[in-house]
Formats: C-alpha cells, structure tokens, sequence
C-alpha cells in the first residue's frame, strides 16, 4: 500500500460523483438492494472507488440478505480501519479506507465462519474490476 491520500473536500468533490462524496466524505449510505455489486458474483477485487486501494475480493464475498455487498474480510487487514460510529443511537464499528480514509459501511460479528465478520460494504464506495 502507498502513502496516504490527502485531499481538501473540494478536490473529492471534483473526484467523485455526489452519491460517492455523500458516502465516502459524509458517511451516507445508500439505500438497500440499489448498488450496482450487492448481488455480483462474478470472480473480481474491489478497489477504492476514491483511491483505487485492492480492499475486498470476490473470494470473500457472501450473500447476507441485506442488500449490500457483504465481505467476510477484506484483502489484507491493513487496507481498512475502523472506528467507533454510535451515530445512529447504536455503538457499530465503521470500515474506511486505510489509505484515502473514505467511508466504505461498517462491520458486523454476524458473518460466516472461520471469521465471523459481516463487511456490509456501499457499492458506491467501490469499483469492481473483474479477475
């Protein structure tokens, strides 16, 4: 992974669509069953749709129900952090990118074995490049 990516809100304005720059730079999600990679299933890795980073692969991806694309873990552990998001009333742990920082959803411990992680991920946040 390369250095960080620092950008003022008016070059990720510049960067990303509106939907991408409410997701990614507000932490906005969209609305279930409406992004282009919650039901994909062709053999692909998911990169940064802000910085391009690697962050999931279709090896880990699984059908959770909750209309969102869902990873039991990303690529490497080290390409998304988390943080504490109790924005909602609720305490979650928010996904973002470690490189660029841009929000990508949250993660669950409600996914399938041997990790039993749900990265409920925003198709927004993402760009499918197929393997």
């Amino acid at each position: 992974m390369n250095g960080k990516v620092v950008k003022t809100d008016d070059e990720w304005r510049k960067l990303l669509s509106s939907s991408q720059f409410r997701v990614m730079r507000e932490k906005g999600t969209e609305r279930a069953f409406s992004g282009a990679y919650w039901n994909a299933h062709e053999k692909s890795v998911y990169v940064c749709a802000a910085c391009g980073l690697e962050l999931f692969s279709s090896d880990t991806k699984f059908e959770s129900g909750t209309g969102w694309p869902s990873f039991s873990a990303p690529i490497a552990g080290e390409r998304v952090e988390t943080e504490s998001d109790a924005s909602l009333g609720i305490t979650r742990s928010e996904v973002h990118c470690a490189r660029c920082g841009g929000h990508l959803g949250h993660v669950f411990d409600d996914g399938p074995k041997p990790s039993g992680l749900r990265y409920c991920i925003n198709s927004v946040s993402l760009y499918q490049e197929k393997r």
